[in-house]
């Protein structure tokens, strides 16, 4: 009970830092900037999808299709350097479907910008971009990806890690 209590303490001084709050209202803020400049909210019936996250972290990762070839994901899951902790992330993602032909499905390579937040021993935030390779099958309702992410550590010490991951989804008509 008492390791809880010291997370959230920590919690709360993060979120009550200053630098914290300047941090997080940036990648709010460009977050949101990016998402008003998609096409509309939505593209097809298929554009949420739920499924695994793989490797570093592991979990349970969701995305949501904004257009034809905008998309925000999310991840809540482990992470299981420096001792263990819960993972936060969520990215807004490009795809070019060009770039990689195939003659089933669609195979884009994606780049993006994110935030991610860990919870463990210490509270940790950082801006993420996401690098990947996504299959989408044109005859079932599921993806398959593969990324690396290097993520720019900015709150509790700043400095530069990798995270990376394969995973599957299903989307839901």
């Amino acid at each position: 009970m008492d390791h809880r209590r010291e997370v959230v303490e920590k919690v709360v001084d993060v979120v009550e830092d200053a630098e914290m709050r300047k941090t997080f209202s940036i990648l709010l803020l460009v977050l949101i900037f990016l998402s008003l400049s998609s096409k509309g909210l939505t593209y097809e019936k298929n554009d949420f999808g739920l499924g695994i996250i793989l490797g570093s972290p592991t979990g349970v990762s969701a995305k949501l299709w904004l257009s034809k070839s905008t998309a925000f994901d999310a991840a809540a899951a482990w992470s299981f350097s420096r001792k263990g902790r819960l993972q936060i992330h969520g990215d807004y993602l490009w795809h070019n479907f060009n770039l990689i032909k195939v003659e089933e499905g669609s195979f884009p390579f994606y780049y993006g910008l994110g935030f991610r937040f860990n919870f463990g021993d210490e509270v940790e935030a950082g801006v993420r971009f996401p690098l990947g390779l996504e299959y989408l099958f044109s005859q079932a309702p599921f993806d398959i990806f593969i990324e690396v992410v290097p993520v720019l550590r900015v709150i509790n010490k700043t400095d530069f890690e990798m995270d990376g991951a394969i995973g599957v989804r299903f989307f839901f008509q």
